[in-house]
């Protein structure tokens, strides 16, 4: 007898997205038979002839793609990322990994995991319900909504500004909200 298809739900393709700092902490990556990919601006961070990008030219043999992200995931990534207050805490390498991994969640049949140490993209990464794994990093295990405070005044800002715009004194980000997320959004290989 035949299953019925919707009964045997088809299994998502993995596509594991590396950011820099997956290939600056020397572990290696092992994912045989899987798809990698990462972004340019991640390749552009490093420099021609060194260890690290020696490990970039290695996954690249190995079948490391770099593809771009659509610039409507980078602007919906900088919006998200405003909102939880990591934006200033963002390079563009991080904004494009994110943004592709965003692009690659919008299809059924795929799913997204952002292979990175950067506490700031795991913590954008959980709030869109985008996986992501440590390499050498305990990975987050708050999700953390930043904003900042005025040194002088004392007055509470969700926009990450430098200056008071009341008193004119320097402001601190500071933590105002947090979560814990445990496993859920960290991916279990």
């Amino acid at each position: 007898m035949l299953t019925p298809s919707w009964m045997n739900p088809k299994k998502k393709s993995r596509i594991f997205i590396i950011d820099t700092s997956a290939i600056l902490s020397g572990k290696p990556i092992n994912l045989d038979n899987a798809i990698m990919i990462t972004t340019s601006s991640v390749s552009n961070e490093l420099k021609p002839g060194g260890r690290d990008y020696q490990a970039l030219q290695f996954l690249m043999e190995k079948g490391l793609s770099i593809n771009s992200p659509s610039q409507d995931s980078i602007d919906k990534i900088k919006t998200i990322s405003n909102e939880t207050g990591d934006l200033d805490r963002l390079s563009e390498a991080d904004i494009s990994v994110l943004a592709l991994a965003l692009d690659i969640s919008a299809d059924d049949d795929k799913e997204a995991v952002i292979l990175t140490d950067d506490y700031s993209i795991q913590n954008v990464a959980h709030s869109l319900n985008i996986k992501f794994e440590s390499i050498s990093q305990r990975g987050i295990t708050k999700r953390f909504i930043w904003s900042c405070r005025c040194l002088g005044c004392g007055k509470n800002f969700k926009e990450n500004l430098k200056i008071c715009p009341i008193c004119g004194s320097a402001t601190k980000n500071i933590v105002s909200g947090r979560a814990n997320i445990g496993k859920k959004g960290r991916d279990d290989r």
